[in-house]
């Protein structure tokens, strides 16, 4: 019997390479994103794979709960769910756009919730299941750059912890994942990148950790230092930083 997982997300970067690799496991996979063309491109590279596409912005919240319905109904049932969707604008030093960042937050956390909540209530019902989230190390702390970027990802990184101390006594697996910089659309262009991976080493890394039962992992894993050290630093020398 084929896994059954759904990849929120999944028309680029690591949700992309996340749902290459589970297609190419013979997992069934249910792909979302409002970018159709795109999943058709992606399952087209991998023939004789087992799927469904939905067409879905993550930011129409009222359609999520009947989508993810549909996508258990097709698939006869739901082992793991992974949300990957998330953008962030670009926003300049001087910039304060309330545009752009419901943008963000619409996308990068109340998508979350709109598509995690309903199947963390079916998995309860089962008592079985993993859910997935893709965070950031920017959501540890609240950097100049991109206020409501790191916020949107410092919300999903408490939502997720929530949901997994809710379900953890019904024996549900909550990861949450914080990359560093990942070689994807997001960081092309940006300067100073180092330990750059590419998003299919990410996703690699992402299945490994889901597979091994583990709740919070860093991508790669030497940014749980950096991050260490970003949230030890007090507040009135990091805001002299200005990073």
């Amino acid at each position: 019997m084929p896994k059954k997982v759904i990849v929120v997300g999944a028309s680029s970067g690591i949700g992309s390479e996340i749902a290459k690799e589970l297609l190419k496991s013979g997992a069934y996979v249910t792909l979302i994103a409002r970018r159709e063309d795109e999943l058709n491109k992606l399952v087209n590279e991998i023939p004789s794979s087992k799927y469904c596409i939905i067409k879905h912005d993550v930011s129409n919240f009222k359609e999520a709960a009947n989508y993810f319905a549909d996508a258990v109904k097709i698939m006869e049932g739901l082992d793991e769910i992974y949300y990957c969707a998330g953008i962030l604008e670009k926003v300049s030093i001087d910039e304060f756009s309330t545009e752009k960042d419901i943008r963000m937050l619409n996308i990068n956390t109340l998508g979350a919730f709109a598509w995690l909540n309903p199947a963390a209530d079916f998995f309860q019902k089962k008592n079985s299941g993993k859910i997935v989230g893709i965070s950031s190390i920017a959501g540890d702390r609240g950097r100049v750059g991109s206020p409501a970027y790191n916020t949107s990802k410092a919300a999903l990184n408490t939502y997720l912890e929530s949901l997994r101390n809710r379900l953890a006594r019904k024996g549900i697996q909550v990861l949450t994942v914080k990359p560093g910089f990942i070689d994807t659309k997001m960081t092309k262009g940006m300067k100073g990148l180092f330990w750059l991976i590419s998003a299919n080493e990410a996703a690699k890394i992402i299945l490994k950790a889901a597979a091994n039962g583990k709740e919070n992992i860093y991508v790669p894993a030497k940014w749980a230092l950096v991050g260490l050290i970003i949230r030890m630093i007090p507040s009135f020398i990091f805001k002299k930083l200005n990073i």
